[in-house]
């Protein structure tokens, strides 16, 4: 309890933190990112009890199983054919800067980081699991990493997801400037928010509810229920695990190690798509409520976001800072270099609004993407954000967390860098064939 009670108390100096610095509000950085930054200083400088800080390095590698199992609980999951004909165009712009990352990074470290400092390939699926997984996704790679005895990637891991999101925001925010002063913003909206929204305070009279309560507490707590459902999701997904380690025990050795190594998480995500669609058929009073279950998956990733952070091996960093370094503003030109040249030529309308929000959800978390969208288009005047959302649906359980992104490092490992690179590139073929498609049907 002493060290869930120092977790806490590092949240709330990381809230109070973002309250105060002016600096840090104009930089739109999360609570939790603060937080864990400044317990990462803490536990640097000053010798903590092991007591207050127990368990902190396992956390994130649990509390991803939550956040993924929320990804797609309370709402009604729409058909396929519909969230492609709304958001064909945006997906497959998303899926090109996702694979891009990892041609990227496979590319660098192939040949020049690799021979250059002695890296394994592996390192070249560092930053996109950092920047299109983020902090959660990192995190929860703990036990993958461990279990290939390579523990010092997470904190590699890490590194890149913080490097990420503070590349998302400074040069995200540098773009919107550059294309405003341009005139690429459709609505030609000014940069700039309410001065409530810099705080995060939100007036009294403005206040959304959290969620409905769909029971009643005299049967049980609606929230209770709600991680009733998470925790169904969850469990679904260990048994799919099981059953890798049991096909696992009868493939050939290169095969099994692959689904040995396969993290819970994405698995976790497809047991709640299965609850969700058993909710979706049988459960007529709609038990359950989207405002709870994000609720749940933001206090997960608050939590995880601050532990992870907070205990990354600063030595671990230092011995191979120098190519980490290079692989992040490696990432962040592709992006920028995918925003600014190739987006206008992927998008009918609102170009830039539509690659911005790409952006900054493949650096940093879905809401950094909706950050800087909303500073362009705050009232949503353009169809950016709608397909910017349904895009994720069709997104989410490949990259950013998905099924890829939990098989990548396990296969960098197995079959080395070479193969990747090639389905990467591949990927950005097929993906840059399909909108040449759509171009040609203006579609």
């Amino acid at each position: 309890m002493l060290s869930f009670g120092c977790l806490c108390v590092l949240l709330g100096l990381g809230y109070w933190a973002r309250r105060k610095i002016v600096l840090l509000q104009k930089l739109y950085l999360p609570a939790s990112v603060i937080a864990g930054l400044l317990g990462l200083l803490v536990l640097q400088a000053v010798n903590v009890p092991a007591a207050a800080v127990a368990g902190w390095n396992k956390l994130p590698g649990q509390l991803i199983n939550v956040v993924f199992a929320c990804l797609f609980l309370g709402a009604t999951l729409p058909p396929i054919a519909k969230v492609w004909k709304s958001s064909s165009r945006q997906l497959a712009y998303g899926q090109i800067v996702a694979w891009g990352q990892y041609a990227v990074g496979c590319g660098l470290v192939l040949l020049i980081l690799g021979p250059l400092f002695g890296l394994d390939d592996v390192f070249g699926g560092i930053m996109p699991v950092g920047f299109e997984g983020g902090h959660g996704t990192a995190g929860g790679m703990r036990d993958v990493f461990e279990k290939y005895g390579i523990s010092e990637m997470t904190d590699f891991a890490l590194a890149a997801a913080t490097g990420g999101i503070l590349g998302a925001i400074v040069v995200g925010m540098g773009l919107v400037n550059w294309a405003v002063r341009k005139g690429y913003v459709e609505k030609h909206e000014r940069p700039g928010v309410a001065a409530d929204d810099f705080s995060g305070i939100i007036p009294r009279a403005h206040r959304p509810a959290a969620g409905k309560m769909s029971v009643s507490s005299d049967v049980i707590g609606s929230l209770s229920l709600h991680l009733v459902f998470v925790g169904a999701a969850i469990l679904i997904g260990w048994l799919m695990k099981q059953g890798l380690l049991a096909l696992a025990a009868k493939l050939p050795e290169t095969a099994a190690s692959i689904c040995d190594g396969f993290p819970l998480f994405p698995l976790c995500m497809l047991g709640g798509v299965l609850v969700q669609l058993w909710m979706d058929k049988f459960d007529p009073h709609e038990h359950m409520d989207e405002g709870l279950i994000l609720r749940i998956q933001n206090c997960a990733l608050d939590f995880l976001v601050v532990a992870a952070i907070a205990t990354i091996r600063v030595d671990v960093i230092a011995k191979g800072w120098i190519p980490l370094v290079i692989l992040i503003l490696a990432g962040i030109l592709w992006n920028v270099l995918m925003l600014t040249v190739f987006a206008r030529r992927a998008f009918k309308d609102a170009w830039f609004e539509r690659g911005i929000a790409e952006m900054g959800q493949s650096m940093g978390v879905t809401a950094t993407g909706l950050l800087l969208l909303r500073v362009v288009d705050p009232d949503y005047k353009t169809e950016a954000a709608e397909a910017f959302a349904a895009k994720q649906l069709l997104h989410e359980p490949f990259m950013g967390g998905g099924l890829w992104t939990g098989a990548a490092i396990p296969l960098l490992i197995v079959y080395g860098g070479w193969p990747i690179l090639g389905v990467a590139v591949g990927a950005i073929t097929i993906w840059t064939i399909v909108l040449c498609v759509m171009n040609r049907r203006g579609a």
